[in-house]
């Protein structure tokens, strides 16, 4: 197994503290953590499903990479973890079954909606991944769960107990957390996604894509790729075109869970032209 993202969807805190306990054995095995550490952002615009920071960006985007700027990219991200418990981080993780994501938590129908609105982009962007929400959680392997700010840490405790998420909150100091469990073939089984509802439009889209998107398997950030948001110096709220190349090369069917770098880089040439294509279409891009 490996990868996860904490995230209960109990109703009492003494029936999460039970599946906390559950989840360590679980997960003990092997546990990636990837989070949004948000640094020089605009500030949090209110109301509206698309911020002036949002806009500001899209109008600015980088649109236009060659070949080996997004093989680089998809290598840093797809290949090792921000934050791992154990496990092997060098073969590809992704799911081979449909994804289905199921929001919990705070009272907010708006941040639930938001969700819902994210996950049908990235549905509507990535050619071969099935995503799409689901009504319970009992039937969704992606949980979203929504809390206050102030409830970040208590929630990582809850899930990991205190030792760990000190670690976690020394090691990340997080905004926002996602990570995913997988099986000794590297299909994830399950992610986990924990976001705070209550610091504006902005960092809650920023940390909704981010985190959603990771969890799905390109869970490393870099500091060396400029144009990704996997990178902690990079804020988009929005699904950029360069993060939906790492996706659709991620979720191509010629890229299997478990590959090696050297097996992905022998289909690649194959891959990015397809990728291309869709991303091209997908974007009304002009070759």
């Amino acid at each position: 197994m490996e990868g996860l993202r904490a995230s209960a969807h109990c109703d009492s805190l003494d029936a999460m503290r039970a599946q906390a306990a559950t989840q360590r054995i679980l997960y003990s095995f092997a546990a990636v953590f990837t989070a949004t550490v948000l640094t020089g952002l605009l500030p949090p615009a209110s109301g509206g499903a698309e911020p002036a920071a949002v806009a500001a960006r899209q109008r600015n985007e980088k649109k236009i990479f060659t070949d080996s700027e997004i093989i680089d990219g998809f290598l840093k991200t797809a290949f090792g973890a921000e934050y791992h418990l154990a496990g092997r981080v060098d073969r590809i993780r992704k799911y081979e079954l449909p994804v289905r994501v199921f929001a919990d938590g705070a009272n907010r129908p708006d941040r639930k909606a938001q969700i819902a609105k994210v996950v049908a982009d990235i549905a509507r962007r990535v050619q071969h991944l099935n995503i799409a929400m689901s009504d319970s959680s009992e039937e969704a392997n992606v949980i979203v769960k929504l809390v206050r700010d102030r409830d970040l840490y208590r929630t990582i405790s809850t899930f990991y107990g205190t030792d760990r998420a000190n670690e976690i909150r020394s090691s990340l100091d997080p905004q926002c957390l996602s990570g995913f469990r997988k099986n000794e073939a590297f299909e994830i089984e399950h992610s986990d996604v924990i976001l705070t509802v209550d610091n504006g439009d902005f960092i809650f889209l920023d940390c909704a894509y981010e985190e959603l998107l990771q969890s799905l398997g390109p869970i490393n950030d870099t500091s060396s790729v400029p144009w990704t948001m996997f990178n902690d110096n990079v804020q988009m709220g929005f699904f950029d075109v360069y993060d939906q190349y790492i996706l659709n090369i991620l979720y191509d069917p010629r890229i299997k869970a478990g590959m090696t770098v050297q097996e992905v880089n022998a289909v690649m040439p194959q891959v990015l032209a397809d990728v291309r294509a869709w991303v091209t279409k997908v974007n009304g891009l002009t070759d």
